[in-house]
């Protein structure tokens, strides 16, 4: 999966850095939209989607918001906003109407080996927990993209859902469950590599692995990116008249080099990971199901727990965590220097600030870090009451860099979600942040578009192409039933996915 290294300076309409799922799906909606432009893309590793992309790096969920809690947050006055949430729903119908559209057109093959129908459940106990739960059931399912879904409060009927984790529970015990049969667990890693074997034979399109970009910069309207490839040492320029950072956590310190003034003041707090993954074939089978609980007191919304059935290289695989961890790592990868090389006299401030703000999450991560195999195994057991120790180990997950931007009133803080910084004038753009990330790469990407190819998105060809490959484009989901369940019902045929 290499392309041909041209060690001549060179120039290019598109360079793409990161061989990641957004890469792959901005390289993919770009030559849909025009054949003919020519894109380099350059990824430091040697194989593609290797860091947040892989499948054993990320939740997998196909993040819909239909289980994840921290995206309804909850009001003082015990209300639930229910806007974030209906966002990543609605925009993962769009994720699903373009991987719809790429097996249709014969683009990518055998969805089942990327995507496939799993339950999305929430579950809580105590009465406080069960009350938020019912409140966000109410306020969910006033939207279309929530009308199924299902809830209980009846340990028999969350038994029928997810027997392990009801099996020896104390029935005194107040629980409460949400259930959604559209939920999916979507291996983002192969999704990735499928849509970059197709770019490969697209024509004026390169694929480089083993190569890093050392510098960016701008100079008479192009980019001059400079590539060294690690595998030979040689260095060389490739101009562009774009350039997408889609490099995970290795994005910020590429916009840094970019010296753009919308890229200054943003910084980054890495956040580590990891699993605790199943090795009992019996216990597997027993679970299907994804489900996930309440983030602990001063934990970040990534580190919702969750008992999560995955299906990783055909194979089915059952994953609690993820338990957090901090590393002054970008990447799974990376330096140890990443983090100390990132601050900059331009984001320092933002940076103490939200550090100073955070305290509390400071001390999360300083626990988890040192927590012992019975800490990591009572936390399993509060999700599976007769989880032993010898059935499961422990398996490093990916690296995340959360967004701390410059903020007036705090002068920083921390962000939990994506961010697309772009240069005024279109050139450039990157992809800060994490969760929902892949999920949602569709949505982001276009809206990318809109900003950096805003001469030629409205254009009636481009418009046309786009409600091709994504038929609800310009229309809203959530306010249109019709339309929604006709969505859904195509998508889910194509797919391989059940409805109900």
């Amino acid at each position: 999966m290499t392309g041909k290294s041209n060690k001549s300076d060179k120039s290019v309409d598109v360079v793409l850095i990161g061989a990641g799922i957004m890469s792959a799906t901005l390289g993919v909606l770009l030559k849909e939209l025009q054949p003919d432009l020519s894109i380099e893309i350059f990824e430091r590793l040697d194989v593609a989607a290797a860091e947040s992309s892989d499948a054993w790096n990320n939740a997998g969920t196909g993040h819909s918001a239909f289980c994840e809690l921290n995206y309804t947050p909850e009001s003082l006055d015990g209300s639930v906003d229910a806007k974030k949430a209906i966002s990543i729903a609605e925009s993962f119908e769009v994720s699903k109407q373009f991987w719809s559209f790429l097996v249709n057109k014969e683009l990518i093959e055998q969805p089942e080996t990327f995507i496939k129908s799993i339950p999305h459940m929430s579950f809580v106990w105590g009465k406080d927990n069960v009350k938020f739960l019912n409140t966000r059931f109410k306020s969910l399912t006033k939207c279309v993209l929530f009308k199924d879904m299902a809830y209980s409060e009846d340990p028999k009927q969350l038994a029928e859902w997810m027997p392990l984790v009801m099996a020896d529970r104390d029935p005194k015990e107040e629980v409460a469950a949400t259930r959604m049969a559209l939920g999916t667990d979507v291996n983002f890693g192969s999704l990735t590599r499928m849509m970059f074997n197709q770019l490969k034979k697209s024509p004026a399109v390169n694929l480089h692995f083993d190569h890093e970009v050392r510098k960016l910069k701008q100079k008479d309207g192009l980019w001059e990116v400079k590539i060294k490839n690690e595998a030979t040492g040689d260095k060389y320029v490739v101009k562009a008249k774009f350039v997408f950072i889609g490099a995970g956590g290795g994005s910020l310190p590429l916009l840094e080099k970019s010296n753009i003034p919308e890229g200054k003041g943003f910084g980054g707090f890495p956040v580590s990971g990891q699993w605790l993954k199943c090795i009992n074939p019996k216990v597997i089978e027993q679970h299907h199901a994804k489900v996930y609980g309440k983030a602990s007191v001063g934990a970040p919304p990534m580190s919702v727990p969750h008992l999560d059935t995955r299906v990783i290289d055909g194979k089915r695989a059952l994953l609690f965590g993820p338990y957090a961890g901090f590393s002054t790592r970008f990447l799974k990868h990376g330096s140890l220097m990443d983090l100390p090389l990132s601050i900059k006299v331009n984001n320092i401030r933002p940076m103490i600030a939200a550090g100073l703000d955070n305290l509390q999450l400071t001390k999360y991560l300083i626990d988890q870090v040192r927590q012992s195999p019975e800490d990591r195994m009572e936390a399993l057991r509060e999700y599976l009451p007769t989880a032993k120790m010898e059935d499961w180990e422990l398996e490093t997950a990916g690296q995340r860099v959360q967004v701390i931007k410059k903020d007036e009133k705090h002068g920083g803080v921390l962000e939990f979600g994506t961010e697309v910084v772009t240069a005024a004038d279109g050139s450039i753009a990157a992809l800060l942040g994490a969760s929902p990330g892949a999920s949602t790469a569709v949505s982001i990407m276009i809206t990318l578009m809109e900003r950096c190819f805003s001469d030629k998105i409205n254009t009636p060809e481009w418009q046309e192409k786009l409600k091709k490959m994504i038929p609800s484009f310009g229309k809203s989901l959530s306010k249109d039933e019709k339309l929604t369940q006709q969505i859904r019902t195509e998508t889910s045929a194509t797919l391989k996915l059940t409805t109900a």
